[in-house]
């Protein structure tokens, strides 16, 4: 059955359940109706013998029968359906309608009872009884039938015919059920058009939803939704693409220039040697720009699974600090640190992730004034904030500012050849590895950086 079309089924099954609760109201109209005759033909025997009773019973002798027979001739000859025997004591027959049918010896035994009885294609359905007669040993015998054979060749044909109608049924059910399923799959058809139309170029259009069922409109909006997410990723991937062209285009170009320049004549050796350094700044800050971006593709793939051990945050920050107090230094910034707290997490990855925050707080930080590394703890959360003062970010870039690539102030970078805007991404990436979550504030001419981890 799954492999046939959704109309198909839906076809298949209308058919079946029409053709199911005609079967039950056909049988059952059939059942109802033999019961129904049924009925009446025991109340018309049940009549004719307790009255054919009575009037053999106020008989007070056999002698007397002959004076009884138009009564029983008016009660039981006038219906042609009904069929009526009397037998005497010793099985004589007194009384017969009509004459030429003999019942047979059984059911003249049958007292009390109710029987069938066929006979060349003709059906029979009668009782027998005994009546007492004054004077007389044996009892009478009295009989009466009713012929249905009507009835049941009534029945025989209303059953033909109702197999019949069913099969025609089942021909027009089977064709209205793939029109209805047909016209009613329409809206799931032009969905699937529309689906079917959209490409990389087309990623901004949406199916309308207004003329769509309540049944698959859930589905639109979800199918819409992730159309709006592809094409929110497309983008970034289109701009990830183009601003990898951008960085790598810079050094390759400086790489190339020196290269041509320096083969332009000969040189001396101490002249080869310059270019070459040159050169070996250009290929670094390359291959740091790979090692980053290589990261963050196993980031965004799952690939980065940190190490879970102990891990003292004021001593990483202490550490760290030590290694910045000289730049510090040459430019009259002063590094501070207050309290205290614990994660368990990845030693290295943590170290990165604090060394860009202080490196980039050191590159926005006017001379003269205080970085500070805050660290607080609770039962849910351990967080690390790093505050510095200096130019305020605008809060529509406060989203942006861990993109790849993505700077506030580009021309600010120019003169900051390591600075390729993917330090913030990978502190993210960092970060989410470590089910933890990081933001900026920035106001009043302060910028902070808060890294959230889970509490170990």
């Amino acid at each position: 059955m799954n492999r046939f079309s959704l109309t198909t089924r839906l076809s298949v099954m209308f058919m079946l359940v029409v053709v199911a609760v005609l079967t039950v109201a056909g049988f059952s109209f059939n059942y109802l109706c033999q019961q129904h005759f049924n009925s009446l033909n025991q109340q018309t025997l049940v009549e004719k013998l307790q009255t054919s009773q009575s009037i053999l019973g106020a008989m007070p002798n056999i002698g007397t029968f002959d004076e009884l027979k138009p009564q029983l001739q008016a009660l039981l000859g006038t219906n042609q359906d009904l069929i009526a025997s009397i037998f005497d004591g010793g099985r004589k027959v007194l009384f017969a309608h009509p004459a030429a049918l003999d019942i047979p010896e059984r059911f003249r035994n049958a007292s009390h009872q109710a029987w069938e009885w066929q006979d060349q294609g003709q059906m029979f359905r009668g009782m027998t009884t005994q009546v007492a007669v004054a004077g007389q040993e044996n009892p009478m015998t009295l009989i009466i039938a009713l012929d249905v054979t009507d009835n049941m060749f009534l029945f025989e044909t209303l059953k033909w015919w109702l197999w019949i109608g069913l099969l025609i049924c089942i021909v027009v059910c089977a064709g209205l059920g793939w029109g209805v399923a047909h016209r009613g799959l329409r809206p799931l058809e032009q969905v699937t058009r529309a689906a079917a139309s959209i490409s990389a170029n087309s990623l901004k259009e949406r199916i309308p939803t207004a003329s769509i069922p309540s049944e698959l409109r859930q589905l639109v909006s979800s199918f819409n939704g992730m159309l709006a997410r592809l094409d929110d990723a497309f983008g970034r991937l289109s701009n990830y693409s183009a601003d990898i062209a951008h960085e790598l285009r810079t050094p390759v170009s400086n790489l190339m220039t020196h290269t041509e320049v320096v083969l332009s004549k000969k040189r001396s050796v101490e002249d080869y040697e310059e270019n070459l350094y040159s050169n070996l700044e250009d290929l670094k800050r390359m291959s740091r720009m790979i090692d980053d971006m290589l990261f963050l593709a196993k980031a965004d793939n799952g690939l980065v699974v940190p190490e879970r051990e102990w891990i003292a945050l004021e001593g990483v920050v202490d550490t760290i600090l030590e290694y910045y107090y000289l730049l510090a230094d040459e430019r009259g910034i002063e590094l501070k640190l207050s309290g205290s707290g614990s994660i368990q997490g990845d030693v290295l990855m943590v170290h990165r992730a604090i060394s860009n925050l202080l490196s980039n707080a050191l590159r926005y930080t006017p001379q003269g004034k205080t970085i500070s590394v805050q660290l607080s703890q609770n039962s849910t959360s351990t967080i690390l904030t790093v505050e510095n003062p200096g130019e305020t970010i605008p809060p529509e870039h406060l989203e942006r500012l861990f993109d790849r690539f993505y700077r506030v102030h580009p021309a600010r970078c120019e003169g900051s050849p390591s600075n390729v805007g993917l330090g913030l991404a990978i502190i993210r990436s960092i970060i989410e590895a470590h089910q933890g979550k990081v933001w900026c504030t920035s106001a009043n001419g302060s910028t902070a950086f808060h890294l959230e981890f889970p509490a170990p």
